[in-house]
């Protein structure tokens, strides 16, 4: 697969290998499990100048979907989440609830939330807090 175009754009799926452009020399490769990959990237790179580093442990991923998925994201992301600003298949690096995030937009209603593994699990607290007002049957 090619790489995307520009800054903030994600050539393939996350259903499979994502490659998505974070800056202008950052690029961050998402796949199933794969013991291969790295080696395959640093063919790949051949002699061009650059680095692959394995950051298989670096990020959980955490999925966000439904129709008021980006209401809840907009109750602590300071990013444009609307549609013409921030299309299927892009990623940006943000934050979320003050926690440094990468979220990638990776359908009309569906995100992937990835925060750096020692901020899961206050990533998840937020989340669930957030997605409160919009539970049919609000937990007491």
């Amino acid at each position: 697969m090619g790489l995307p175009e520009k800054v903030g754009q994600v050539a393939g799926e996350a259903g499979g290998v994502g490659v998505l452009w974070l800056g202008p020399d950052e690029f961050l490769v998402t796949a199933p499990e794969d013991a291969a990959l790295a080696s395959r990237l640093e063919a790949a790179l051949g002699q061009e100048p650059g680095q692959v580093v394995d950051l298989s442990a670096n990020r959980s991923v955490l999925e966000l979907c439904g129709a008021n998925a980006p209401l809840v994201l907009r109750k602590s992301c300071p990013a444009d989440l609307h549609p013409r600003s921030f299309a299927v298949n892009q990623a940006i690096t943000t934050s979320l609830a003050g926690i440094p995030v990468l979220l990638w937009r990776t359908g009309e209603e569906s995100w992937r939330i990835m925060p750096r593994a020692s901020f899961t699990e206050h990533t998840v607290h937020w989340m669930i807090d957030a997605m409160l007002e919009f539970a049919s049957d609000p937990v007491d």
